[in-house]
């Protein structure tokens, strides 16, 4: 597939980072030499430099006959200009968009439509973190959770923790612990940061991190037998009051209590206006006076989302030494992720550039992927593909999960068959038109798995 890619920054190189590797024509525009130098550096790829709304740009980068345009620069009008120069010129099939201002999402049907602004896809990435801390805030215990098929299977991490009831328990046992009615299947365990593939005499241990399939509603049921009860979030504690800071606030203000605390006044008074209940302070989030006047030590969780890592880092630091049960703080770089959740007391610590690329890879990915997410800060992915063909000619279509070649890595954890939600075990047969959800360990195994799902002419 030939990709032209607008803008070098963070969500740019991450996205030319995971497409470079899987045999795609990849063309990165920018008007900052230095960035398309580094990405060249490291990465087999085309750079071409210059503004990527402009039309000679665009030829230069090969949109005449390019299969999609994705604009993820930092500037709104400059993506959507190109995605409508793209079509009107060159007539490119696929056209993405970065979008991070609320009121061009306000008429995204009007404004995104082919006769006027030419949008296939919209991305917020302040959207999209908004309602992954949402569903993080739903299950208070866990360390992530994505959603497949329209959020009726979820895919759940979670740490084991100390006398947790299938700590030191075999994954055969699991079963015999669960409700009546109540399924599940552990995709993986990583321990010490080494992946396990689950087998049925795999032993949990603590500290483990375990992800696992299951219907949304039996998610809560899941975690019980991995950690100690968590208590449901009651009171929240927002750091930063911008478009992420806002959007969560308002989603958040009629289930829980919301306090918001943005170091702007200007901005603080247009946000106790815009807001209902949530009760917005102004100061400093990394004060440690306001914080304990505020009772930290009563807040569930604290959402450090500003624009500043340095500052999420520390007022979530402080907050969760003055007492906070869950510090929850956004991360811009990726190499602060890993370094803030193994070496600080932050719980979580969530990337908008990954939440940003998994919306992009479900449509950059063959064999009919629907939906795709990045995991374990993007060395593994989650996949939910559908089943086509017979048995004929699909690798997949009409036999029993023990019979499938997987790729070494890879796991079925579910299907969804219409509205039924299947847990997969050895002997479940896939059918023509399942959505398959897996889980892949090394994201590099990508490729192969959506061979399988891809139907030939013949099936050798």
């Amino acid at each position: 597939m030939k990709i032209v890619i607008l803008g070098a920054g963070q969500v740019g190189s991450t996205l030319a980072e995971n497409l470079a590797g899987e045999s795609n024509d990849i063309t990165v525009v920018d008007t900052d030499p230095a960035n398309l130098a580094a990405l060249q550096e490291r990465l087999d790829l085309r750079t071409v430099q210059g503004y990527g709304s402009h039309p000679d740009v665009l030829r230069r980068a090969g949109c005449e006959d390019a299969d999609m345009l994705i604009a993820v620069t930092d500037v709104d009008e400059t993506n959507l200009l190109a995605c409508k120069v793209a079509h009107t010129l060159f007539r490119t099939p696929t056209k993405i968009a970065r979008v991070r201002s609320a009121d061009y999402l306000k008429d995204s049907a009007v404004l995104f439509a082919q006769e006027a602004l030419a949008v296939d896809m919209c991305i917020s990435p302040e959207q999209l973190v908004t309602e992954y801390i949402q569903r993080l805030i739903e299950y208070p215990g866990a360390l992530q959770v994505v959603d497949f098929a329209n959020g009726r299977v979820r895919l759940v991490g979670v740490r084991a923790y100390y006398g947790g009831p299938l700590v030191s328990r075999q994954l055969k046992e699991l079963p015999k612990h669960l409700a009546a009615g109540v399924d599940a299947r552990v995709a993986a365990i990583y321990r010490r940061g080494r992946a396990i593939l689950p087998e049925g005499d795999t032993i949990i241990e603590a500290e483990d991190e375990v992800f696992f399939v299951a219907a949304a509603e039996h998610i809560p049921k899941i975690i019980a037998e991995l950690r100690r009860h968590d208590k449901p979030v009651k009171r929240v504690m927002i750091a930063g009051g911008g478009n992420i800071g806002m959007r969560l606030a308002k989603a958040l203000e009629t289930k829980v209590q919301v306090k918001l605390i943005e170091r702007d006044k200007l901005r603080a008074r247009q946000l106790a206006t815009d807001l209902d209940h949530a009760v917005v302070l102004v100061g400093d989030a990394a004060n440690e006076s306001l914080l304990i006047e505020e009772n930290i030590d009563d807040i569930d969780v604290f959402c450090a989302v500003t624009n500043d890592d340095e500052a999420n880092v520390l007022s979530s630091m402080l907050a969760k030494r003055l007492g906070a049960g869950k510090a929850v703080a956004l991360i811009n770089r990726m190499a602060y992720v890993d370094l803030v959740e193994e070496n600080s007391a932050i719980d979580i610590a969530v990337s908008p550039q990954q939440s940003t690329v998994s919306a992009l890879l479900a449509h950059v990915r063959r064999g009919d992927v629907v939906r795709v997410h990045t995991l374990r800060r993007g060395a593994a992915e989650a996949i939910e593909a559908i089943a086509h063909g017979d048995i004929k000619s699909s690798k997949v279509v009409g036999r029993r999960i023990e019979e499938i070649k997987m790729p070494a890595g890879t796991t079925i954890g579910a299907i969804v068959r219409g509205e039924e939600v299947i847990i997969v075990h050895h002997d479940t047969v896939i059918q023509a038109e399942d959505h398959v959800i897996l889980f892949i360990v090394d994201k590099k195994k990508t490729r192969e798995v959506e061979k399988l799902f891809q139907v030939g002419f013949s099936f050798l």
